[in-house]
């Protein structure tokens, strides 16, 4: 029999460790940060009411707490520019849209990342973030608007790496469509 740990693992870990690299942890910090998650959710007898909602909540506290220490800040900072370890079959394309994603403000950075990849809506990403929804949405569009700019720029340079993603960005949902 599975444990309801267990699943929300398997259907979290993956996104928890991109969200820890859009707070602006190297990947073994996240790996780190989403094993303390887990070792606390083992203490937890009983699922919380909104189990994924309090997994990413706990994580995020847990990211935000462990970025403190000077030697891991220091740590982090050197690292920044590469906070998405590469694949082997990434096309350029997938790489300058990374690149882009990597240059936004963390605010940004962390409601694209919880919108797109952990598919929030503005309002749970407003509860998470305790911001509102509506602040969470401009987080979103400003992010993306600065990512379409970013890839359109670079689609000078190198045409062949941002023709779709700019299409994709085009297509955001706006606030209302959460």
């Amino acid at each position: 029999m599975s444990d309801w740990r267990e699943n929300l693992y398997t259907k979290k870990a993956a996104e928890l460790i991109l969200y820890g690299r859009a707070l602006g942890l190297s990947h073994g910090e996240a790996e780190d940060v989403l094993q303390e998650t887990f070792v606390a959710l083992l203490q937890k007898p009983e699922p919380p009411v909104l189990a994924e909602h309090y997994c990413v909540r706990s994580y995020r506290n847990r990211a935000r707490n462990y970025q403190r220490t000077l030697w891991r800040r220091l740590t982090r900072e050197l690292e920044s520019r590469r906070w998405f370890e590469k694949e082997p079959g990434e096309s350029p394309a997938e790489r300058a849209a990374m690149r882009c994603l990597d240059k936004l403000p963390i605010e940004q950075r962390e409601v694209i990342v919880l919108k797109i990849w952990h598919r929030y809506t503005f309002e749970e990403i407003g509860e998470l973030l305790e911001i509102s929804p509506h602040t969470a949405a401009g987080r979103y569009r400003y992010g993306l608007q600065k990512i379409k700019f970013c890839l359109e720029r670079t689609s000078y340079e190198r045409d062949e790496l941002a023709g779709d993603s700019i299409e994709i960005l085009g297509t955001a949902p706006s606030l209302g469509e959460n």
